[in-house]
This record gives structure tokens, sequence and C-alpha cells, in this order.
């Protein structure tokens, strides 16, 4: 069984666990498909706003659907989040892909 259907199974039993949804949009990721992941992600943000990593790895994704300036607003979401929260690593990282990010 491959990684992707055993997180889809775990999914199917607790639909509402974000690391399950995180781990679905980074599978989907890293298999190349972007616009799946994104909707993961979506789903993953919906039910936790505080996921902080799942903003930096839709942007990713964004990004690598040449999407930079929807990428950049995600980065900024999540940028107000993590202040908000005060995690000092995840605005860090937020920030310093925002500031590397074309175009922006």
């Amino acid at each position: 069984m491959s990684r992707l259907a055993k997180l889809a199974k775990l999914h199917a039993s607790d639909p509402e666990d974000t690391d399950i949804l995180y781990m679905l949009a980074q599978e989907h990721a890293s298999a190349g498909d972007h616009a799946a992941a994104i909707a993961w992600y979506d789903r993953c943000l919906a039910r936790d706003p505080l996921y902080l990593y799942a903003y930096f790895h839709k942007a990713r994704s964004l990004e690598a659907m040449e999407r930079s300036a929807d990428a950049a607003q995600v980065l900024r979401t999540g940028l107000e989040h993590a202040r908000r929260k005060g995690d000092a690593k995840a605005v860090s990282e937020l920030a310093a892909y925002l500031d590397q990010l074309p175009g922006d």
C-alpha cells in the first residue's frame, strides 16, 4: 500500500485530523500534484488557521504553479497568524521566504 493510500485510509477514519490533512497535502506536493496539495493545505488551514507550516508549503505549491502573487499573499496571512501566536521561528521562516519570493 502506498503512503498516499495509507494516509487516505487514516483520513477516512479521522477526517478532521489536521496532521493527516497536512500530510496528505505534503504527499501530493511531493508527487508534483500541486493543485491537489493546495486543496489539502486549504482543508488543513480551514480546520486550524494556526497550522503555520501549511502556509509555508502552500506557498511553495503556489510558486511551483507560477502563482507567486498568490504565494506572497498566503505567506503574509501566515505571518499575521505566526505573529499573533508568538511563534518566532515560523515568523522568521515565513518572512525569509516572502523576502526571496520573485516579484515581491
